[in-house]
């Protein structure tokens, strides 16, 4: 539930998770310092010796390539796509089984990951989004409300130490909803705005160059969704196996990440399920069984 930080959510910061909110962050530097000067020069020496010799380097390539390293290499422009926030519709489905996820690590994965998708606008997070566009007027009645209230009538309040939130009260829970109704206020008046948090949505490529979501940026997704944003960037994370030797064949060094980079410009979203999927869900249109923004439109005018 990782939350943009400004003024509205430092507000939200309970007394008693000061602490371990810092020790969140001191252990996220420390994790950030150790990959950019110690891991980050290592893996950018063993690419750069793939790309010369792609060859003589096979095994690097079969592992699946440093995704840091390569993201270094090529920058970001030219692992971002802009889509239609609602034409992104599947996400990568990878199971209770976590022998079964590619390395986060690895630019190349391997395996049947792209042929299990769910379907996102059926997740919890599209499902929270209408709910605050929906039941602005009261947010007591939203999912979201009734499950963080049960479990502080149960003794176990939700807690995030990374974001420093406690919800040991019903006014904390209204906060924190607020809050993320106050972000599909703004995102509906002033559209999209880059860089408002530092998780990118991050996408992989499947075997037939369609992007399917993963674990990153999934709530502005959902938001940009919800109402109805026309372009969003997403960042290729990953890509499949047979994606790469396609799109690769033949080539070395910069030409082949040129080629792929040129292959990335025509991925689209894919809109349809996978032979693997756990469950079935209705195949809605892309402009169909959206959120009526009336009435979030005429709430963040008088705010």
């Amino acid at each position: 539930m990782n939350l943009p930080r400004n003024r509205t959510t430092d507000d939200l910061i309970h007394p008693r998770m000061r602490g371990a909110m810092q020790r969140a962050q001191r252990i996220e530097a420390l994790r950030a310092w150790c990959e950019h000067h110690l891991i980050l020069p290592f893996s950018r020496c063993w690419l750069m010796r793939w790309k010369r010799q792609r060859a003589r380097h096979q095994s690097l390539e079969r592992r699946g390539l440093p995704r840091h390293a390569l993201e270094d290499v090529m920058g970001q422009e030219a692992l971002t796509v802009w889509v239609n926030p609602r034409e992104l519709v599947r996400d990568v489905n990878f199971g209770r089984d976590k022998r079964n996820r590619p390395s986060s690590n690895a630019f190349i994965w391997d395996g049947d990951w792209d042929l299990r998708r769910g379907a996102f606008r059926f997740g919890s997070r599209s499902r929270l989004m209408r709910d605050l566009i929906e039941h602005g007027d009261d947010l007591t009645v939203t999912e979201r409300y009734q499950y963080l209230k049960a479990l502080l009538e149960s003794g176990k309040p939700w807690s995030s130490p990374r974001d420093g939130l406690l919800m040991d009260s019903e006014e904390q829970i209204l906060g924190y909803l607020r809050c993320y109704r106050g972000y599909l206020q703004d995102m509906a008046s002033n559209g999209f705005r880059q860089g408002v948090t530092k998780d990118e949505m991050g996408v992989a490529v499947t075997r037939e160059g369609r992007l399917l979501k993963i674990n990153r940026g999934l709530h502005r997704l959902s938001m940009a969704q919800q109402v109805g944003v026309p372009s969003v960037p997403v960042v290729i994370k990953a890509v499949h196996r047979e994606f790469w030797d396609r799109v690769t064949a033949g080539v070395e060094g910069d030409e082949a990440l040129q080629r792929l980079q040129a292959a990335l410009r025509e991925c689209r979203p894919e809109s349809e399920p996978g032979p693997l999927d756990p469950r079935t869900y209705p195949v809605l249109g892309v402009d169909e069984g959206w959120p009526d923004l009336r009435g979030l439109k005429d709430a963040g005018s008088r705010a």
